[in-house]
């Protein structure tokens, strides 16, 4: 494991690392300073709340409440993968990480580096590693200049794909996808026909 971007972490600081899907720019979810300096480096607004990126099923369920019956089955067809998962959160997730809301995201990335790093030193935030309503990053080298070189991170893009993870919001009674992505609702629903959807 890298031991310089783990002590960047540390320090509260951003690294960019490489998903299965795009790069991430992360930093320590549970400290405030290294989540503020994200909500800064992306320029995202305040109201736009961030995932947590996880390592295990036990720790979704560590910072969620009110899970539905089948979010193990869930996990098991599609985690770790391409796939964001919106749960009601717990007193355990600060109002830094949600915005306030009552609902908190969850990504366990397929990368074996990344998710080594999470085990570590998560939960992570890993929102995509890019400015606020820009393309997600999927060129090192091209992050590594947009944001002046105030990050670190893998330089690593062989198992980018280029195309965001699913977000499925079963928060509610009905799941809704906010955001399609690798993983379509055919795909869901054949893996877990309990999904209900519109």
């Amino acid at each position: 494991m890298n031991s310089q971007l783990i002590a960047e972490l540390k320090k509260k600081k951003a690294i960019v690392l490489p998903t299965e899907t795009v790069y991430g720019l992360f930093a320590k979810a549970m400290e405030e300073e290294a989540v503020d300096y994200v909500y800064r480096l992306k320029k995202r607004p305040r109201d736009k709340a961030m995932n947590l990126n996880v390592s295990s099923f036990d720790e979704i369920l560590a910072y969620s409440s009110q899970q539905p019956f089948f979010l193990r089955k869930l996990y098991d067809a599609f985690l770790p993968g391409a796939l964001t998962i919106i749960l009601r959160s717990n007193d355990k997730v600060p109002t830094w990480i949600n915005s306030g809301y009552d609902t908190v995201g969850f990504r366990v990335p397929n990368h074996p580096k990344t998710l080594d790093i999470i085990r570590s030193e998560g939960p992570l935030i890993g929102p995509s590693a890019n400015f606020s309503g820009k393309k997600s990053g999927t060129v090192f080298e091209t992050i590594m200049t947009e944001f002046n070189h105030q990050v670190l991170g893998y330089e690593d893009d062989s198992v980018i794909t280029g195309r965001d993870s699913t977000i499925l919001d079963i928060s509610q009674v009905k799941a809704k996808i906010l955001r399609q992505g690798m993983i379509t609702q055919e795909q869901l629903i054949k893996a877990v026909p309990e999904l209900i959807f519109d």
